[in-house]
């Protein structure tokens, strides 16, 4: 794992107030060099610490979230896996993913590291332009997963598509 790609979050509220069950929770867990699940974007609303080296992040319905899975044993990585998800509200229908409780809509997902680091480095391109990835549009996401999964470069996304996706929204669309 690149030093370059650090796990970073940001947090909505104090880490004092509990989780309702509209929540997704996604349970995270870092022992060094061995299992290191983080969140790469996403606002959660709730933390809670398990002990020193697992805590959930509950994050409310309709947030993005960008969940990086890595593992590996003395000969070397034996996992890599990112997800895109968005969270869903109670009695809408969802995916199951590991570690993510219910589960959510995923809209991306990448196996093997060469291709979980090609998706950070589309994550930094996108929060160098002054985005958070967190409010891109979610059809960006699916566009993304699809051109990769054919071995094409994706689409850059640019301020020009985030300002049309924020005005769709605002539109109800």
């Amino acid at each position: 794992m690149s030093a370059a790609f650090a796990p970073r979050a940001a947090s909505t509220a104090s880490a004092s107030s509990p989780p309702s069950d509209a929540l997704t929770h996604v349970e995270l867990t870092h022992i060094e060099k061995r299992i290191e699940n983080w969140i790469r974007f996403g606002h959660h609303a709730h933390e809670q610490l398990l002990d020193r080296r697992r805590r959930i992040l509950s994050f409310p319905p309709g947030c993005i979230f960008a969940f990086v899975q890595w593992a590996s044993n003395d000969f070397g990585t034996v996992a890599s896996r990112l997800d895109i998800v968005r969270c869903v509200a109670p009695g809408e229908g969802y995916q199951t993913l590991p570690f993510v409780r219910p589960g959510g809509e995923i809209l991306l997902r990448v196996d093997g590291w060469p291709k979980v680091e090609k998706i950070l480095q589309h994550i930094d391109a996108i929060e160098a332009i002054g985005i958070d990835p967190a409010t891109a549009a979610p059809d960006h996401w699916g566009h993304v997963a699809h051109r990769m999964s054919v071995g094409f470069e994706p689409r850059a996304y640019t301020i020009e598509r985030h300002q049309a996706w924020l005005k769709r929204r605002e539109c109800g669309q």
